[in-house]
């Protein structure tokens, strides 16, 4: 079985024995890992270092000259941002603990096996490669940088919190660990993971898949493919889409309606990078990136059986949530613009200027479908629409909504809210005269639209007319 190694930094070997030095060489050579370096000379280590950037350093502690202890402590000082593994011939528990507390990362006692060494090696990596996605995502975040907005042209957002989620894509675009993709129908999980591969610096392709109603069979035909006669139909051999995205980026969506058998399989995949297709017994491997999306809570699905945990664990690696729309809603407005944009060009339409009542409504919808409801009812609402102003009469979802029932769990109590409520009053309002109020902007908003200031409050336009004192 090869190393999963890939380091684009090498590895290096500092032992004072040539012949130690030539063994682990050969070693992880036969493993698929030949980017290393060696040293025999332990004087030489730190200009070594200055003249070859290295991912990982395993270091001999029974030196001639500067022994590794001594050179250990120097190493984690002068070069912290490389992981240090410790290797000697003794085992005392006091000197290995030492070593620990020093900074190294891990402790071997040779001889050492290959499959401990790379074992040894790849968790090292690991750790190098979180620690520098820490260090460039504290950057990022106190300078509130993007260093390739282009690659998020596709999401129209002014949301802080999208903006930080942007900046924690590029942070973790080029790490080889699966990233899962959460949150709701209609968020938008596909455009963070196209802008994911975008800036992943990969040469292949972007590859989608969706899981939802795919049974265990139409699960590993798509992905891995199958030879020629491995199941009835089967008159030509094909390659699984885990093939097409050679090199580049596998997207699997709606990870979360996978069958156990299907989980198992992709645990492996995962695990080894390795696959067969269907009724082959000839072993592939594969270097594609793994996205997957999910509108479930995982964890409820653990909890109730449904998801495997080891599966889970191994594909939040990386984690991002994604908010829905009502926690972002200064975003409507320009959303609602770029939808009227390309909606009056698919129609062949003037681009039509929302009423107040309208832009009013939507900034207070639920929108459970999140933007992709939006974006629908945008559509819908150019498609009806004639000439003048675009109004309510152009929506067919928007009217029926209970908008203040959509969003009676975002109100929470809180002292922010209070602060203002008393700054606004003079003292704690009554509720008629927070009743007052509020009708009175919901007029104001829509023009004096009663209708559409009824549905603003959430009670009955009826109910309204006898607040104002006009007859319904």
């Amino acid at each position: 079985m090869k190393s999963k190694i890939n380091s684009q930094l090498p590895i290096l070997l500092i032992d004072d024995d040539p012949v130690v030095l030539e063994i682990h060489v050969t070693s992880l050579m036969s493993e698929g890992v030949s980017n290393v370096l060696t040293l025999s000379d332990s004087r030489k280590t730190l200009q070594f270092l200055e003249d070859n950037p290295v991912s990982i350093i395993v270091l001999d502690l029974m030196m001639p000259h500067v022994s590794g202890l001594e050179l250990l402590p120097i190493l984690i000082r002068s070069f912290p941002q490389i992981p240090v593994i410790v290797m000697t011939s003794s085992d005392d528990i006091e000197t290995a603990v030492s070593c620990i507390k020093a900074g190294a990362v891990d402790f071997l006692t040779k001889p050492v096996e290959v499959e401990r060494l790379l074992l040894s090696v790849e968790n090292a990596l690991h750790i190098n490669e979180l620690s520098m996605e820490n260090r460039s995502l504290r950057e990022y975040l106190l300078n509130d940088r993007l260093e390739h907005p282009a690659a998020f042209d596709a999401i129209i957002t002014t949301s802080k919190k999208m903006r930080g989620i942007f900046q924690y894509i590029e942070v973790i675009a080029k790490s080889d660990q699966p990233i899962l993709v959460t949150g709701e129908t209609g968020v938008g999980k596909e455009l963070i993971a196209r802008a994911i591969g975008a800036l992943s610096g990969r040469k292949g392709a972007f590859v989608t898949v969706n899981a939802a109603g795919l049974d265990d069979n139409m699960f590993s035909d798509t992905l891995f493919g199958h030879k020629k006669g491995a199941f009835t139909g089967a008159d030509q051999a094909r390659d699984g889409l885990i093939s097409t995205a050679a090199g580049g980026t596998l997207f699997l969506d709606e990870i979360g309606d996978l069958n156990e058998a299907s989980q198992i399989k992709l645990l492996r995949l995962i695990q080894e990078q390795e696959y067969y297709p269907v009724g082959s017994d000839i072993l592939k491997r594969t270097d594609a990136r793994l996205i997957v999306a999910t509108n479930h809570d995982l964890t409820n699905l653990i909890a109730t059986n449904k998801f495997r945990k080891d599966l889970y664990y191994r594909l939040c690696a990386h984690h991002i949530q994604i908010p829905p729309l009502r926690e972002r809603r200064e975003d409507i407005p320009f959303l609602l613009d770029h939808f009227l944009d390309n909606a009056s060009k698919s129609f062949r339409k003037p681009k039509p200027v929302p009423s107040r009542e309208v832009t009013a409504l939507l900034s207070t919808y639920h929108f459970e479908g999140n933007v992709r409801e939006l974006h629908a009812m945008i559509f819908d609402a150019v498609a009806r629409y004639t000439s003048g102003l675009l109004t309510l009469d152009c929506f067919t979802g928007l009217a029926g909504n209970d908008c203040s029932q959509g969003n009676r769990a975002l109100l929470a109590p809180s002292k922010e809210v209070d602060d203002v409520l008393y700054s606004f009053f003079g003292r704690f309002p009554t509720i008629k005269e927070m009743e007052d109020y509020l009708t009175s902007s919901a007029m104001n908003l829509t023009s004096s639209n009663q209708r559409s200031a009824a549905l603003l409050l959430g009670i009955a336009r009826q109910t309204l007319s006898k607040r104002l004192g006009v007859a319904g």
